[in-house]
């Protein structure tokens, strides 16, 4: 039957193969680089329209047709080496074969590698074969002569003999690799950071409503759409148009830094713990909280602002889009310090671009709520506190908060440079004096230049007050050696807690017992019997303080750990310290460039893409002694989760 089903799918397949228009549904160019004087790579890139398949050459038999690549009939001095390798293959059930096929979808590269046996030739043939699929399949049957001569084509850079070795040293001999694709619920970490993003974003866009530059702008704006449009509907409809123009508006902020992701995936990454960047975002911060407190104002050019505003003018819908660019621009000395931290934050996170635009859109969904709600409800606008004092004043709170938030970087540039300025004591004790000195302003014992007298305070001011206040003393333990509590609420803001002013024995986690280097640890877990937790972190990372303090600080976790593992810390972000002259090397990518490893930090970071195809942190595998990985590897994830995980790992390897 399966037979049967195979031939009628080879027939109708053959049919629409020369029933091709000009619109195929896949698209192929190639491209050569050159390994030695008689070996070259061939890669051809397809491009797939949307909702089309290819499929791999490991689709399964009595199923699609799979991909192949040979030479044409009588070709001599040439051959293939091996099959061709392949990129970016995803499984999809079929329903006609009833089994998982292996497709490419969007975009498909396939690399065979050729030997020449006559050096003299200066170009070659090869056969594409494939099978396409949407509602109906297509087959791909062309020949390809490929120059294996001229400018574009790519030479691959060698390297010697040292790196070589040094290379083929960071290359684990892993047992169930196929567990390294399976990470417990990353997809919905990713999601879930996103969402965290998104409504930080938008938190962030509600705080810049209640700003002198934009607050004042919501009624003008609202009456203008409603009164100067023909009919009502009208007037809702300009002013729904310009909310969404005002998100897209900061969207379209985010953009460029997709392309620094694209042109390489560990850009973000590196450019997140690099210390001189994360002084940058400091001095920024701090420059910001002091515009924020009135003693200057940081505006675009006022001509940007002029031009704008001609080009609203003109009506229609272009009129409206630039309305809304005016108001970005004209709000910048309050909304800047904002996106400024929105900024520092999105691309010193794992999430890079991708959460700077989750950010970006939640803030301008927020700024751009009340100008469509409003011309909903019309009658909302009776209903909004007036203008006043309370503006500034709310100016002044975001400026102290930046400023707590300005030494967050100088701390992730401290801890990555090692210079042992802002200990953790020390980092809360600043902490201490910018809420007092928040706390005070609320209480108007200190004013700012802007500040209106103030008669009496509010309920609301002093609740805030309030609220500070106890949070001083919540934090304040901070800088005791042994602390009456734990800032769990903290968690990855301060420095580690084994990163004190108080002399401590030992600079892991939590006092464990811990390696920070992948041989030594490994030579300690065969010595000892013991499975190796390899934990993948870095000085800078939030998320890994986060599970550090709240996660393995847990009475079961903590014994779990202490007892039964041994704990391997690598620190990814460890770029200051450089490795001995004799362990540095030259690592070649599979992109045929090369990355120097000079540091720890490059060390590590690369041996974690090597073994296990992931460049987040943190990033947890567990390890018997033979390199046998014995569940699937974990990340950021709850104390639940990572308790049932450490024991599952355990109970596998002494199965084994």
């Amino acid at each position: 039957m399966n037979k049967f089903i195979f031939l009628i799918a080879f027939i109708l397949c053959s049919f629409f193969s020369f029933s091709q228009t000009e619109n195929d549904p896949i698209k192929i160019t190639t491209s050569v680089k050159k390994i030695s004087d008689t070996e070259f790579d061939i890669a051809f890139h397809a491009k797939l329209y949307k909702g089309w398949y290819l499929y791999s050459q490991y689709n399964p038999e009595d199923a699609s047709l799979p991909l192949e690549i040979s030479l044409q009939k009588d070709e001599i001095g040439y051959k293939l080496m091996g099959k061709a390798t392949e990129k970016e293959t995803f499984k999809k059930y079929s329903e006609i074969w009833r089994k998982e096929e292996i497709v490419f979808k969007d975009k498909a590269v396939i690399t065979q590698r050729i030997q020449l046996t006559n050096k003299d030739l200066s170009q070659i043939k090869l056969n594409f074969f494939g099978q396409v699929c949407e509602t109906a399949c297509i087959n791909i049957d062309e020949d390809f002569t490929i120059s294996l001569v001229g400018k574009t084509i790519e030479e691959v850079i060698s390297i010697d003999e040292k790196s070589k070795n040094l290379t083929n040293k960071l290359k684990l001999d892993l047992k169930n690799t196929s567990l390294l694709n399976n990470t417990s619920d990353s997809n919905s970490e990713k999601s879930n950071g996103l969402f965290s993003i998104f409504l930080l974003g938008f938190v962030g866009g509600l705080l810049a409503l209640l700003t002198p530059c934009v607050f004042p702008m919501i009624p003008l704006t609202v009456s203008f759409f409603t009164k100067q449009s023909q009919n009502k509907n009208k007037g809702i409809f300009n002013a729904v148009l310009y909310g969404i123009f005002i998100v897209f508006i900061y969207i379209l902020l985010s953009l460029p830094f997709h392309f620094l992701d694209n042109l390489d995936p560990e850009i973000l990454n590196t450019i997140s713990t690099n210390i001189y960047l994360n002084i940058f975002f400091f001095v920024v911060l701090v420059f910001f909280a002091f515009s924020f407190f009135g003693f200057y104002e940081i505006t675009l050019p006022s001509s940007w602002g002029n031009k704008m505003d001609s080009a609203s003018s003109v009506g229609g819908i272009i009129g409206i889009f630039f309305m809304a660019l005016t108001l970005a621009i004209v709000s910048f000395s309050c909304t800047g310090p904002i996106l400024g931290s929105l900024l520092a934050g999105s691309l010193t996170s794992d999430g890079g671009a991708t959460q700077l635009t989750a950010g970006m859109t939640g803030f301008g969904l927020a700024l751009a709520l009340p100008f469509a709600l409003f011309a909903l409800f019309p009658s909302w606008l009776n209903s909004l506190p007036k203008s006043g004092g309370w503006l500034n004043t709310t100016k002044v709170v975001l400026g102290f908060l930046e400023l707590a938030l300005a030494f967050k970087f100088l701390s992730n540039a401290d801890l990555v440079a090692h210079w042992g300025i802002l200990k953790r004591e020390v980092f809360i004790g600043i902490w201490i004096v910018i809420f007092i000195g928040l706390a005070l302003y609320l209480f108007a014992k200190i004013k700012f230049p802007h500040d209106s007298p103030i008669k009496k305070l509010s309920f609301s001011r002093i609740s805030f007050g309030v609220l500070i206040i106890a949070f001083i003393i919540y934090i304040a333990p901070g800088v005791l050696k042994t602390p009456t509590w734990n800032l769990s609420l903290l968690s990855g803001f301060p420095p580690p807690q084994f990163y004190s002013v108080y002399e401590t024995e030992n600079n892991c986690p939590l006092g464990l017992d811990c390696y920070k280097d992948f041989d030594e640890g490994l030579a300690a877990a065969k010595k000892t019997n013991k499975p190796i937790l390899l934990d993948f972190t870095g000085w800078a990372c939030v998320n890994c303080r986060k599970m550090e303090e709240n996660v393995w600080s847990e009475q079961d976790i903590y014994q779990t750990l202490k007892e039964d593992y041994i704990l391997i810390s690598l620190y990814v972000d460890d770029n200051e310290k450089k490795l001995p002259k004799e362990l540095q090397f030259d690592f070649l990518k599979p992109n045929g460039k090369v990355k120097k490893i000079e540091t720890y930090g490059d060390k590590w970071a690369t041996f974690q893409v090597i073994n296990f195809k992931n460049a987040s942190q943190p990033y947890y595998v567990l390890l018997s002694p033979e390199l046998e990985i014995l569940n699937n590897t974990q990340q950021y994830t709850d104390r639940d989760t990572y308790y049932s995980w450490l024991k599952e790992g355990l109970l596998k390897f002494k199965e084994n």
